[in-house]
């Protein structure tokens, strides 16, 4: 915690900083009713069901959410052996193990029978008043940063419970507490509303993707048949080997296209082992064949961002031949995986004894697509960028809010800055629960 308001009429030095001198600090044992976690249901010998208890992993843990879109169970039986930690209303998750480490949310809904597996904490707190502010509290950036301090470098980074126990908590009085998270909650209104907007326009993008990229519907001006090519047919296989030169390494990430290697996995690649990289440019594509379970079947991506790259050369790497196909258009129709069936086919057939999925070029440049004239490809891909361009407008605003509300929330649960109600000493005595 910064020291900020060192020497500042009204502020009190504590162990985790300069405080208000009404507020207390108090450690996770002494407002927590439960700290604990949950265990392996492969160590108790239990597997995933269809129905019964709710588990929940670190997956489910997102910043300030609980994320249950995609939902685990367990036998019930399971939660028999580790009741303690079966959840409840307003308890705090807190990711205990791996890249995920000090990752938490709250529980704002009964959710009947769930429980969690030994990578997340339970932070059950004596008081719920106090609830939603710790919620808040543990996603403050200077919380993040002591949580990721405390953590143990083993052969997987994580903390203990211990730990939990022991971390101090600057604590205001109810009231501040209460006045804090009402003004932080119109923050996360606001990024609702722009959620909402863009989750929108991402439909309404779909349905254009939809009808446009299949020729169900037809742009003004435009009339002719479209035509049945094999990708093959309109672009080229790139092999150029990188070789001696020095190229930035790049891999893909689901959803985002090229990143990388340093940023992905941390590490870079040695000169050795450059012969294994294929040399794409600009306005090339690429696709990855051989992890094809996390990488969303029937897209490729377009290079645009660099000049020159470096790729594994398990990639697919294609460019389209000059005349025969628009590169946008083709982004286009890659992002709307609009030819995953004929993919898993040939994926399918290509499955090693390994379980993982390797597609052979031969067959992905067999893919068929119909396809209009070289100008109205053009034209549907700007529409379809245009599309793009709002909600790029829009994530941009709702980042924007998200890092104005990141900062306010940092001025408010250190007490840098007070709200008018609370920058003199309440009298109130029997409110001040936390206060020193």
């Amino acid at each position: 915690m910064n020291d900020r308001n060192k020497n500042r009429p009204g502020y009190k030095e504590t162990k985790v900083g300069w405080i208000p001198e009404e507020w207390g600090t108090k450690s996770g044992e002494e407002i927590t009713a439960l700290i604990s976690k949950g265990a392996s249901p492969r160590w108790q010998g239990f597997n995933y069901t269809t129905e019964g208890m709710l588990f929940i992993t670190s997956e489910n843990v997102r910043d300030g959410k609980l994320d249950i879109s995609r939902p685990k169970f367990l036998p019930v039986e399971f939660n028999d052996k580790i009741k303690r930690t079966q959840l409840k209303k307003y308890d705090i998750l807190i990711n205990l193990v791996g890249a995920s480490i000090g990752r938490s949310c709250l529980i704002p809904i009964d959710l009947s029978l769930a429980n969690v597996n030994q990578a997340v904490a339970v932070f059950r707190l004596k008081d719920k008043r106090i609830a939603s502010y710790m919620a808040v509290f543990f996603q403050m950036s200077d919380t993040v940063k002591r949580i990721l301090d405390m953590q143990v470098d083993a052969a997987r980074p994580n903390l203990s419970l211990s730990n939990l126990r022991d971390f101090k908590c600057p604590l205001p009085p109810i009231l501040e507490q209460e006045a804090i998270v009402e003004v932080l909650g119109c923050w996360d209104e606001g990024l609702e509303t722009i959620e909402n907007l863009i989750e929108a326009k991402k439909l309404r993008k779909k349905g254009l993707m939809q009808q446009l990229l299949t020729g169900t519907r037809r742009l003004p001006g435009f009339s002719k048949d479209w035509k049945t090519v094999k990708l093959g047919d309109i672009c080229t296989v790139v092999k150029k080997a990188v070789g001696e030169k020095k190229i930035i390494p790049m891999s893909l990430s689901a959803g985002k296209g090229f990143v990388a290697q340093a940023d992905k996995f941390g590490r870079d690649i040695s000169g050795k082992q450059y012969s294994k990289y294929t040399h794409l440019t600009k306005g090339c594509f690429t696709y990855n064949k051989g992890n094809s379970k996390t990488f969303p079947q029937g897209c490729a991506y377009l290079l645009e961002d660099y000049d020159e790259v470096a790729v594994p050369n398990v990639f697919i790497s294609f460019k389209f031949d000059d005349g025969k196909a628009d590169n946008k258009f083709f982004q286009q129709v890659f992002a709307a995986n609009m030819h995953g069936k004929d993919l898993i086919k040939f994926i399918n057939s290509g499955v090693r004894n390994d379980g993982l999925l390797n597609l052979n070029t031969t067959w992905f440049m067999r893919i068929t697509f119909n396809l209009p004239t070289l100008k109205e490809q053009k034209a549907i891909a700007a529409v379809l960028e245009t599309a793009d361009e709002e909600i790029r407008l829009l994530e941009a605003e709702r980042d924007a809010l998200a890092e104005q509300k990141k900062g306010l929330m940092q001025k408010l649960l250190t007490g840098e800055v007070r709200l008018p109600a609370f920058r003199k000493k309440q009298p109130d005595k029997k409110r001040q629960d936390y206060s020193e």
